[in-house]
């Protein structure tokens, strides 16, 4: 077993994620350089990186190692675990979109290692200079594909990093996390469903920040007095709001 640590998560994001990727496996060279297999975990889910960004990072660090030589030579199989059944679903589609397994099998007798495609190859170089929308929802599992699907989607799709805090997994100082990624936000997409305080709260920060917020919510009846008065997105369901979200966000383009 083969553990490498990393900076605080507030500091983690896709370039020192690239970084990890790469490092890990000049670790492993070191210390067992016949290795055929290493697995790894994801990285920068759970505490506000974008879930794609993050995954082609991890993806570009392996890259880099095998072109610097620091891989283990022996090194055939790199296997990425994921808990999460929905979310492994989703990387996988990611894996086959940016990295066909045709364009391996063609090019992996070229000397040197062929270059990944673009997209892989600038991600966590070029992450943080690429617009994000921070999400603040409520965290439950019968939000979650209201998130993945209704708002995740129509982001990346977009053109967006898409970032959220989970303050049920976040360790550190989440309130910083929290407020630099406002600050820095090309938008504040805010779900006001169910009446999170939580939510609310980053709502105010974004405000008092002059911030640009789009408010959400399934049901307008639970609308607090100090943002009935503001424009709100009412859907009805998924897809209703992934429709509606794609429309606002081609005018913000």
């Amino acid at each position: 077993m083969l553990f490498v640590g990393v900076l605080s998560l507030y500091r983690f994001d896709y370039g020192q994620i690239r970084e990890f990727s790469s490092y890990s496996l000049q670790v492993l060279a070191q210390q067992m350089p016949n290795a055929e297999h290493v697995a790894m975990t994801m990285h920068g889910i759970g505490y506000g990186l974008d879930e794609k960004e993050a995954f082609l990072a991890q993806l570009a660090g392996l890259f880099d190692a095998t072109h610097a030589g620091i891989a283990p030579s022996s090194l055939t199989r790199i296997t990425i675990v994921e808990k999460n059944q929905g979310r492994a679903s989703r990387l996988k589609q990611i894996l086959e979109k940016n990295l066909p397994s045709e364009t391996i099998s063609e090019k992996q007798n070229q000397v040197p290692p062929f270059s990944p495609p673009s997209k892989i190859a600038s991600a966590g170089l070029q992450s943080n200079t690429k617009p994000h929308i921070f999400v603040a929802m409520p965290f439950s599992e019968e939000m979650e594909d209201v998130f993945i699907f209704g708002i995740q989607g129509p982001v990346n799709a977009a053109g967006f990093l898409c970032e959220r805090v989970d303050m049920a997994t976040f360790t550190g100082d989440i309130l910083t996390r929290i407020k630099s990624r406002i600050e820095t936000a090309a938008l504040i997409v805010a779900d006001l469903t169910g009446a999170n305080p939580n939510v609310y709260l980053e709502v105010g920060y974004a405000w008092g920040k002059d911030r640009p917020t789009l408010l959400l919510t399934k049901k307008s009846d639970e609308l607090k007095f100090d943002v009935r008065g503001q424009r709100c997105l009412v859907y009805k369901n998924i897809a209703d709001l992934a429709k509606k979200l794609e429309a606002d966000l081609a005018a913000l383009n």
